[in-house]
């Protein structure tokens, strides 16, 4: 069965809430762990299921995310029908660009029915998650489905705008709603809903069918969650697949972060710095491949001032060199380097931040390039911090790629 799927992962979201780390990429490619992309989840739980054949349709900002595909996941094998492929908008049918999720499939109907494939499995890019695909799709075939969504419980307070699904006791879905549609039913906040985790794996007839009629529909948004799905659950066996199972090879956490803010970012980042992690990045049978880069090791060495350089329950990536400086409880991505007595408490560093001698960073997520000055205070004084850059509600000070402080 794993032969006649296709896989379309979601990739071209702007995701406008996770600015400025979405000024110069798609939320997809934003840096995550230490080393990671987002999208780095979604691809490696395709190759660990079998899944060789991937089209990822980019859109918003793409060159990161293409040059990412390019240098860390060119590892399947064309001669054997195997492909990851880049699809940004063809204009094939129309001449804008994707306008929402089911137009960005529907832009490239050609490429399914040319597939030979009698399954499309639909993904997001840009959450976090390890998933089995192959006992969703023995699930689906079994039951006959026209479409199976993957659904986990979740707190009704942080639904978003995911689809909240309504089962009968067989599993077949009865009604599909937002969280504006929905209320809870015990009033508050409290309660929970099942809710869709953006993996739809479709019957190919019943999908392109399902394209085809959303387009020519006068006011539809084209979207999966507002339009498609609640028009197929009136008409189509719609099934609801539980996320988290003990099904499958990989072992489970049930860990699923859609991280849409700079808050949610910023907690993910730092769960995998409990004692036991939410998200086990460790597991030996289901690693998470990335690309990276030819760096040295990562190195801790005694400053000027005579301060050993030291790190205590961090990640630090390859490359990272911390010469007389402090870092606790912080991410340090590839060639970050801290200067002599520099102290860095609970903050995200990525790939070549420069912190100079005797600044204190905390709370804070520096993005590619930065060099902080020598002395630099940042995240202890939230006035000052907003008037130069963006403070998350929760008191994240985030400084964007590239950014250089006046002399």
């Amino acid at each position: 069965m794993l032969d006649k799927t296709l896989t379309v992962i979601l990739a071209g979201g702007q995701g406008s809430r996770l600015q400025p780390l979405t000024l110069e990429r798609t939320k997809a490619a934003v840096p995550f762990g230490g080393q990671y992309r987002i999208i780095d989840f979604s691809l490696v739980n395709c190759l660990h299921s079998g899944l060789r054949r991937i089209l990822v349709m980019t859109q918003y900002k793409s060159h990161s995310l293409q040059k990412h595909l390019r240098d860390g996941w060119s590892l399947f094998n064309p001669e054997l029908g195997e492909y990851i492929t880049a699809v940004p908008p063809q204009m094939r049918r129309g001449g804008g660009w994707y306008d929402g999720t089911a137009d960005a499939v529907y832009q490239n109907l050609y490429m399914l029915k040319r597939s030979g494939a009698e399954r499309v499995l639909i993904l997001p890019g840009d959450t976090i998650y390890r998933m089995d695909y192959a006992p969703l799709i023995a699930f689906h075939a079994q039951r006959g489905a026209s479409v199976t969504v993957a659904c986990m419980q979740l707190p009704y307070a942080d639904i978003g705008l995911s689809g909240v699904l309504e089962m009968d006791p067989s599993g077949r879905v009865a009604a599909y709603g937002t969280r504006s549609s929905q209320q809870p039913a015990d009033g508050g906040d409290s309660a929970t809903a099942t809710v869709s985790l953006g993996i739809y794996l479709f019957s190919i007839d019943a999908l392109i069918a399902a394209l085809e009629e959303d387009h020519d529909l006068s006011g539809s948004s084209h979207e999966f969650t507002r339009d498609i799905l609640p028009r197929m659950v009136v008409n189509s066996d719609v099934y609801a697949y539980q996320f988290g199972g003990e099904e499958g090879r990989v072992t489970q956490d049930r860990y699923w972060r859609d991280v849409a803010t700079i808050d949610s970012y910023y907690e993910a980042n730092m769960e995998l710095l409990a004692p036991v992690p939410s998200l086990d990045l460790y597991q030996p049978e289901w690693p998470i491949r990335t690309h990276h880069g030819q760096n040295p090791p990562a190195r801790t060495v005694p400053g000027i001032s005579g301060s050993e350089g030291i790190f205590i329950n961090s990640i630090v990536a390859n490359g990272v060199l911390i010469v007389g400086g402090s870092v606790q409880h912080s991410i340090l991505f590839p060639q970050t380097l801290i200067g002599d007595e520099a102290v860095i408490h609970d903050s995200i560093l990525f790939d070549g931040v420069r912190v100079g001698d005797g600044a204190q960073l905390e709370n804070c997520i520096i993005d590619k390039d930065v060099v902080i000055p020598p002395g630099e205070r940042i995240g202890f004084d939230q006035e000052r911090d907003a008037a130069r850059f963006t403070v998350s509600p929760k008191g994240v000070v985030v400084i964007p790629k590239g950014y250089r402080f006046r002399s």
